[in-house]
């Protein structure tokens, strides 16, 4: 009876310690969650026209129970018309710029790594300026700046992937073809300005800052149906970018197809990145910062790091547009300033912490 007692204990200690390790993330997500909400109902009463908290949850429930909530016209007006949009595309926003991120920093084992990192930033910016300089684009009309940075950024990915593949697909391999596309779509940015009259300069500049200002209900659509699109395999393959983090040919070793999931990953989030900056412009540090907090309070298995940096990205680019908003208003501030206030300390932390390795 000793004998059974003695072999069945470790299995319930181990049975609790891994319930402690799974509610530990569960307690975090789930306070993520909340503390969006909040930040979601404070963000709409910040304005021109100051509602209260009470009045923004009640004029979104009454959306959707009208018989059971009653709102004024001019809650409507505010929530729905001006604010809502704006909010939930700064969610959506953070929830894609850091799962692109999460899953850079997974298929190429670099903490610094991001889809800026492969050149989608500087291609989606020498889109929008060669439309605002040259006016030459795709498409015409109102769409495009927004259609000349969204297929700029997917030629910087097939870029690329072409040149890596032409050296043998690896980290190492991807992460140089990204810096040198990333130079020469920054260099021939860098001559449109120069070119181009100092009102369209002025344009270039106020875009690549990025803006959430310029949110639709229609942008917001487009963005989630992309992102409806590539999550799945994103996190149905969690598993194998986890082992990939261990080493090529341990994945290997496992039956994981590491060149085929390194390059769909990496396709899958440049094309939530470039259908977010097409419209918002360039956006830097979420996709850095948002997983290395993630990772720092919750490890970094991809199955929860990939909610987690979803959650923690949607809060931090929130809260920097609400920032942006009124720290000097009525002036608003272009958020990709915030967001790279918001970021730097965090990576100055970062490079002094006593650990030798931060992957």
């Amino acid at each position: 009876m000793s004998s059974a007692y003695s072999k069945e204990k470790p299995k319930a200690d181990l049975r609790a310690e891994y319930q402690k390790f799974i509610g530990k993330k569960t307690f975090f997500l789930i306070s993520l969650i909340f503390s969006i909400i909040l930040l979601a109902g404070y963000a709409a009463t910040r304005g021109s026209a100051d509602i209260s908290v009470l009045d923004v949850y009640t004029t979104i429930i009454a959306k959707f129970l009208p018989g059971h909530f009653e709102t004024t016209w001019f809650s409507d007006t505010i929530v729905w018309g001006l604010r809502l949009h704006r909010i939930l595309l700064a969610i959506v926003g953070g929830i894609g710029l850091a799962i692109a991120g999460a899953v850079m920093q997974g298929i190429l084992k670099n903490p610094l790594a991001s889809p800026f990192t492969l050149g989608i930033a500087s291609a989606a910016g020498f889109g929008a300026a060669l439309a605002i300089v040259l006016g030459a684009g795709f498409v015409g009309g109102e769409y495009l700046i927004i259609f000349n940075a969204f297929i700029f950024t997917l030629l910087a990915s097939l870029s690329v992937y072409g040149l890596a593949k032409y050296k043998g697909i690896t980290p190492e391999t991807m992460i140089l073809a990204g810096i040198a596309i990333m130079y020469l779509f920054s260099a021939m940015t860098s001559f449109l300005q120069y070119v181009g009259q100092a009102e369209q300069v002025q344009e270039v500049v106020f875009w690549m800052m990025g803006s959430l200002g310029k949110a639709t209900w229609e942008k917001l659509a487009i963005i989630i149906g992309v992102m409806a699109i590539c999550l799945p395999y994103l996190i149905l393959k969690s598993w194998d970018i986890n082992a990939i983090g261990t080493g090529d040919e341990t994945a290997k070793s496992l039956g994981v197809d590491v060149e085929r999931t390194r390059v769909i990953s990496m396709i899958l989030g440049a094309l939530i990145t470039a259908s977010i900056i097409c419209f918002t412009g360039t956006i830097g540090f979420i996709g850095l910062v948002a997983p290395h907090i993630t990772r720092m309070v919750i490890g970094g298995d991809l199955r929860f790091l990939l909610p987690g940096s979803a959650l923690v990205g949607a809060l931090l680019l929130l809260g920097a547009d609400t920032l942006a908003r009124t720290i000097l208003a009525p002036v608003i501030l272009p958020v990709g300033i915030m967001t790279s206030f918001l970021g730097v300390p965090f990576f100055v932390y970062l490079f002094m912490r006593s650990r030798k390795v931060f992957w």
